[in-house]
């Protein structure tokens, strides 16, 4: 029997690992995380009294059944949390658990790692008190804590104003929602965002609920600065008019959409393409999650779209697993799961629109603002580096240099601005100037590590 590992236990892994598990396989699913569920749907840490349906809101009843499918499937996988795989060679996967190395041996290799937040660098983004947007809801949903009592939301993403509705829900002030992206945008993505009409209406009753609670809501901004000394004070910024505002905050909370965790994919032999929609290099799959023999992805860590979508494709990935081995269920639902994710996609698509990446804007942003904060490498050092004789114009080659991603996040925080930065400066598209290549280790490990895999 084939040996199937599935890393990631988000809605995508879950759902693959239960498809698997209904035609008699045992996958081993591994995760980083303490507890199943992923970012969206996480669980709060063992002991806290968290009004999880509260926090949920209208997707509560989505949370609670996936930890109940979860725990109902318990028994038929072999669940290994506080894993990171940090590595892929030769059909292994090389994991670190609990400070000790480990390696997992694998036929097929499902990856559902999920996505984290893209931001853009902007005067003041290093202070204490700058979370990203992600990392607001995390501490909130997992420890029950708040980043600040007078909060400030920025960036361009529908989870703006569904994080500020769960931060007012723990008590917090929401001083204002900073969305970068015009409302004009919004209304020339209705048609994309028409394909799911229930998310819509969900998305327009957060900006009403916000409305009605009397939060200041600010359309089409243009940020200036975060303000502050040691930790943050204010928030500054143009509104949709042009007229300077100043919001005197304790945190920010910082975002710009997602952008999929692929380094693994890249490390399995996935191949990559530019998307203009997203303005990002993913990962090429057919229709069915599969990117290469024996390698299938399934949710965001393919492409962004959602809880949802990343139920389906998780879903139709371990359908297709299935199909390649050759145990093929007695009902094709591979058809209906296509139509929905295609459906769930254009409306992916639609927000991308609504809540554009403001990469052409990170032409503008000021010399002495740090872009990678792991190496302290500014956009001028970025600049500099390419105006000088024989200078980079591929950001592999501007990493190189500058050392830019060269840090504990191995440009995973930075490479998204870094990419814009660089193509603005050589006059090119951003697809012009390429992608940068990950490589093992993709998260940090400590060097001892190596060391006992070696020995």
């Amino acid at each position: 029997m084939a040996e199937v590992v599935i890393v990631g236990a988000g809605p995508a892994g879950i759902r693959a690992a239960g498809v698997l598990a209904a035609q008699g396989l045992r996958p081993i699913l591994v995760d980083e995380g303490r507890q199943a569920g992923g970012q969206g749907y996480r669980h709060p840490s063992p002991g806290l009294a968290l009004d999880m349906d509260a926090l949920m809101g209208t997707e509560a009843g989505k949370y609670r059944a996936l930890h109940a499918d979860f725990a109902e499937l318990l028994p038929l996988i072999d669940y290994r949390p506080r894993t990171l795989v940090w590595g892929i060679e030769e059909r292994r996967l090389h994991c670190m658990r609990d400070g000790r190395q480990m390696t997992i041996p694998f036929d097929v290799l499902v990856i559902a790692t999920g996505a984290m937040d893209r931001v853009a660098p902007l005067p003041g983004w290093t202070l204490p008190g700058v979370f990203t947007l992600g990392g607001a809801q995390a501490v909130l949903k997992d420890q029950g804590c708040l980043i600040g009592r007078r909060v400030a939301f920025l960036g361009a993403s529908p989870l703006l104003s569904l994080a500020a509705l769960q931060y007012r829900k723990l008590s917090a002030q929401v001083v204002a929602v900073c969305d970068t992206s015009p409302f004009r945008d919004k209304i020339a993505a209705l048609p994309r965002l028409a394909a799911v009409p229930r998310t819509l209406a969900r998305g327009i009753a957060y900006l009403a609920a916000l409305k009605s609670a009397r939060v200041p809501l600010f359309h089409g901004v243009t940020p200036l600065a975060i303000e502050g000394d040691r930790e943050v004070t204010a928030l500054r910024f143009l509104d949709g008019r042009g007229r300077e505002r100043r919001i005197t905050c304790d945190a920010v909370a910082l975002g710009y959409g997602l952008k999929p965790e692929t380094q693994l994919a890249e490390l399995a032999g996935a191949r990559f393409a530019f998307d203009a929609h997203f303005r990002l290099w993913l990962p090429v799959t057919d229709e069915d999650g599969r990117a290469g023999e024996g390698l299938y992805l399934a949710g965001d860590g393919a492409t962004i779209g959602g809880a949802d979508a990343a139920e389906a494709s998780g879903t139709l990935a371990a359908l297709a697993v299935l199909h390649d081995l050759g145990l093929r269920p007695s009902v094709d639902e591979r058809p209906a799961l296509r139509r929905r994710l295609a459906r769930l996609r254009r409306f992916q698509h639609g927000l991308a629109r609504a809540f554009r990446w403001p990469g052409p804007a990170l032409s503008r942003v000021p010399d002495e603002v740090t872009v990678c904060r792991c190496e302290h490498v500014t956009a001028g050092d970025i600049r500099r580096a390419m105006d000088a004789d024989l200078g980079p114009v591929d950001v592999n080659r501007v990493k190189a240099i500058t050392r830019c991603g060269m840090g504990r996040c191995q440009g995973r925080v930075c490479g998204p601005a870094l990419q814009e930065i660089a193509a603005a400066h050589a006059g090119l598209e951003a697809e012009a100037v390429g992608r940068l290549r990950g490589q093992a280790p993709v998260k940090p490990i400590p060097i001892g590590l190596l060391a006992e895999e070696h020995a």
